[in-house]
């Protein structure tokens, strides 16, 4: 539940063995129990500052779920136990700084995890650069955090907001679709991904008919459905995630535009809502970092996995969670456990080849994820992996992260 603190009994336990054997005096030199440090006892507070609640409640519950079973299956590797703390975010802009700052200051986390509205992401940006607390991104892609604001103790596991985006443009560009109209949430993540589908459209030789907006969280798509229909475009590119990518593919298919209009968007379009909108979203294709059907040893294991801890099937945003498992278990591995030791942990993670779910996954110089991007197409109840769209994608362009020393 949010805000509670979850305490590992097992932990307990341990600490009560050594003080056992302290009073014994089984503690001297030399002793097996005397090579803990009294600072290496104590367990490593990881901070999931996510939405539970809301629009994006279930992609929080997915990330963290996926963080955990990633810590989970590495074990007594890391070198030290971990504590969550976990706080709802709501996906409320204006929260995001003083909860990331209820995070540092008051609970004194090692590591903060989150979040998936960009908006609430500038907040946490914000408190991580003042207080240097080791910070994973596991969703939101506002690309500021990994461009103009990065910083050495900032990482991220998912993508910048335009990256799914990109290959999109050029996908629908090479298919000859020239006049293109564009839907978004009107904040920063419907920003980005806008532009950077417009980034390789427009250099296919595309044209924009006319960008369409609206606030986020508002899912009333009406007005702008039927103003689709009177522009006739060629294709439509759209932003939405969550409740309400689900809401406007049902919506989409009620305005009788599906089999009429060729709808195209990002894989967050589809991801998490096929079992809410039965055949409303079969035959849309869409670009990202993971598929149902990748075929290798790695994802079949994860799925596995996933499904048998949370009887739930993952998807792309319980694998971005699980991979910033990984890569927090590379940065703890390389120091055993001793997380004052930043600057080592940094350098490990920066340098960390994830074998992720998706495919192999390393870090840009901004430390944003260089990854294969999908094009991907509703099979049923599948978002079927159809080719690659972009190999080693690392976007957006590098030069706008000046990396601190």
């Amino acid at each position: 539940m949010p805000n509670d603190l979850y305490h590992d009994i097992k932990g307990a336990k341990r600490r009560e063995l050594i003080k056992a054997a302290a009073a014994a005096g089984l503690l001297a030199a030399g002793g097996g129990l005397s090579t803990l440090a009294p600072a290496q006892s104590a367990k490593v507070k990881v901070g999931l500052m996510l939405p539970y609640t809301g629009t994006f409640a279930q992609l929080g519950v997915a990330i963290a779920n996926g963080f955990k079973l990633a810590v989970d299956e590495q074990g007594k590797s890391l070198g030290r136990e971990i504590e969550y703390v976990t706080l709802d975010d709501e996906s409320d802009p204006p929260k995001g700084a003083d909860r990331a700052n209820q995070l540092v200051t008051r609970d004194k986390v090692d590591v903060l995890v989150g979040t998936v509205h960009s908006g609430v992401q500038m907040g946490i940006v914000k408190i991580v650069r003042e207080s240097g607390v080791l910070h994973i991104i596991p969703n939101a892609g506002v690309e500021a955090a990994t461009g103009q604001l990065c910083a050495p103790n900032i990482f991220r596991t998912s993508f910048a907001n335009g990256q799914p985006a990109y290959p999109m443009g050029k996908v629908v560009a090479d298919r000859g679709l020239k006049n293109v109209v564009t839907l978004a949430w009107r904040y920063g993540a419907g920003e980005e991904s806008v532009a950077g589908f417009k980034d390789s459209f427009l250099k296919g030789g595309g044209k924009i008919v006319k960008e369409l907006w609206l606030p986020f969280p508002n899912v009333e798509f009406q007005s702008l459905l039927t103003e689709i229909a009177s522009l006739k475009p060629d294709a439509v590119f759209v932003f939405f995630a969550g409740g309400g990518a689900a809401k406007f593919l049902t919506d989409w298919k009620a305005a009788g535009l599906k089999g009429r209009i060729p709808l195209f968007g990002t894989g967050f379009l589809t991801e998490g809502v096929l079992e809410a909108v039965g055949d409303a979203a079969e035959g849309i294709e869409t670009t990202l970092h993971y598929g149902d059907g990748i075929d290798t040893p790695k994802n079949r294991a994860f799925r596995l996995a996933y499904a048998k801890t949370f009887k739930l099937q993952p998807d792309v945003y319980a694998v971005q969670g699980y991979d910033a498992g990984l890569l927090f278990a590379a940065g703890m591995k390389a120091v055993k456990g001793d997380v004052s030791k930043k600057k080592e942990m940094i350098a490990a993670m920066r340098v960390a080849s994830i074998d992720s779910p998706r495919g192999k996954m390393t870090m840009s110089k901004a430390h944003n994820p260089i990854h294969d991007m999908y094009l991907r197409k509703v099979v049923g109840k599948e978002n079927r992996v159809t080719g690659v769209a972009m190999k080693a994608l690392d976007y957006p362009p590098s030069g706008t992260c000046k990396m601190p020393a």
